[in-house]
């Protein structure tokens, strides 16, 4: 594990820090510097903007929905942690998260470390049906095959509590291409994960794996893999306010977009200012993720031992408007380019005693809208 952290930040230069609201350290490093980076020879690509994803007005009241991001209200330079410090980084650097061995030690080797999660939990919902689903492992989620260059959505934000024997709760984006062995995502949501983060809060993460999550994956960068580009905003970053049950509604929005040979993230905006990082596609070989992915997957995740948290709110599906988890807006991108095309999900829920999915097409600018949430069990 330090031979881990030795590879991450030997030779690296922190021109600044900064502490967030959770009492993790972020360091301002040179973008050349990152870990996907280092020692190579390729230039940070410049983010191009989105194509065209569609508007229209609100439909619920503009007072109760709102945008979360790191949990000021405040944004860029605005932002001050508790000694004063600008949680930005100059020109040139990026914020990356700081992992130490303390966050190491949480787990029992650096490869359960890398690994989405415990016991083959994590993979795609679809590439784990019945009956060889972990024990670890559950969910309620919508999914429809088709050849994509990524998709988008809004997700509201909620804090389910993690117990004992339960390890995440999460909601997020899947794009899946290969099967078997041969099994490619990029993925991006958030989770409430404290092994990892070491708090309760819910974090803004990225994963991918090139082999059915085998040898190679790990979380946000903690491996030479995704390539961020923005100064702001960076995986791994604590997200809020939290949602209101029956009150505010705090979103974020993200999407993948896959164009230039790169599988661009994109956070709270379709500018290419709004771009955190990419992953290349060298990462993938010649793999399915290289040029497109035949699936889109959104929805809730939990991992537990003997019993499973909660997953967003808490709430069942059918109780909908500030209630239930959503993810609104969703749609995919054609491979081959043009305007983003509203999915047409089919919702999938193993346990609905513990959790419940339901897909809603609504008018734009909510359109293709999935509910999903529960209180989980034992």
């Amino acid at each position: 594990m330090r031979a881990h952290l030795v590879r991450l930040y030997d030779g690296v230069d922190a021109a600044h820090s900064f502490v967030d609201e959770t009492g993790a350290v972020f360091d301002c490093i040179p973008v050349e510097q990152q870990p996907a980076l280092r020692g190579s020879s390729e230039r940070v690509a410049k983010a191009p903007d989105l194509p065209t994803i569609g508007g229209g007005t609100e439909a619920v009241d503009e007072d109760e929905i709102r945008t979360a991001a790191a949990a000021s209200p405040e944004t860029g330079a605005q932002r001050k942690d508790w000694y004063g410090n600008a949680m930005q980084g100059p020109d040139g650097t990026i914020p990356m998260r700081r992992i130490t061995l303390t966050d190491l030690a949480r787990f029992p080797s650096l490869k359960a470390f890398m690994r989405k999660g415990p016991g083959g939990a994590g993979r795609p919902p679809r590439a784990v049906e019945p009956p060889t689903v972990p024990a670890t492992h559950r969910w309620a989620h919508a999914y429809q095959n088709v050849t994509n260059g990524g998709g988008h959505s809004f997700l509201n934000l909620w804090r389910p509590g993690i117990g004992a024997n339960q390890v995440f709760s999460l909601s997020q984006h899947w794009y899946v291409g290969g099967s078997g062995g041969g099994l490619q995502t990029v993925e991006c949501g958030w989770q409430v994960y404290p092994q990892l983060y070491g708090d309760a809060q819910p974090h803004l993460f990225t994963y991918w794996t090139a082999d059915d999550y085998g040898s190679t994956g790990c979380y946000n960068l903690s491996c030479h893999a995704f390539v961020q580009t923005s100064s702001s905003f960076s995986p791994g970053m604590a997200l809020g306010p939290i949602s209101v049950p029956g009150g505010a509604q705090y979103q974020i929005e993200l999407a993948y977009w896959h164009t230039g040979g790169r599988w661009w993230l994109y956070f709270n905006g379709t500018q290419g200012s709004n771009a955190i990082g990419y992953y290349p596609d060298t990462l993938f070989g010649n793999g399915a993720l290289k040029t497109s992915a035949a699936e889109i997957d959104y929805g809730g995740e939990t991992v537990g031992t003997t019993s499973f948290p909660a997953m967003g709110s808490g709430a069942f599906a059918n109780q909908g408007w500030q209630h239930a988890a959503y993810q609104r807006q969703i749609g995919y991108w054609p491979p081959q380019g043009g305007a983003m095309i509203n999915a047409n999900l089919t919702p999938s829920q193993g346990w609905p005693a513990w959790y419940t999915a339901q897909v809603n097409l609504y008018a734009a600018p909510w359109s293709e809208t999935l509910w999903f949430g529960g209180p989980g069990g034992s």
